[in-house]
């Protein structure tokens, strides 16, 4: 594994224009253990990553790998977990000052949790700029 670099591999799911959306099986570290079957802790869970390509080179159903930049994958953590965690434990902490009520403290909480992921669902074109994958396909 390349130091730095988020590598997995994929089948080509569908293609439309330049765009290659490549299925990805995700796996917990554990999940290969003989006992993953009757662990919680084991999940395997498909993604779909969207891929931009400009070549098309690349077939339904194909062998691939995707590759991203490790600081790709720490940025998606902070927009999508980090900001809206800390906007929403400010806003009930405020919320609850202001009104004494936690209630009110609670809804305000969720009215910025739902306010913050509509602003980032509107960016979102803008958000796949900055968040980039590479396709290649499997030698051998």
């Amino acid at each position: 594994m390349t130091k730095g670099m988020i590598i997995h591999q994929g089948k080509v799911e569908r293609i439309e224009k330049n765009k290659v959306f490549v299925r990805i099986e995700q796996k917990a570290a554990c999940s290969d253990c003989h006992a993953a079957a009757a662990c919680l802790v084991a999940d395997k869970k498909d993604k779909i990553i969207e891929v931009n390509d400009f070549a098309g080179s690349y077939a339904l159903q194909e062998h691939v790998v995707v590759t991203g930049h490790s600081s790709t994958g720490l940025y998606a953590v902070v927009i999508a977990y980090a900001i809206p965690l800390l906007a929403v434990v400010i806003s009930v902490i405020a919320g609850i000052f202001i009104s004494k009520s936690e209630i009110v403290g609670g809804l305000t909480g969720l009215a910025v949790l739902a306010v913050y992921y509509f602003v980032l669902y509107s960016l979102r074109e803008k958000i796949k700029k900055k968040i980039n994958f590479t396709l290649s396909k499997i030698s051998g």
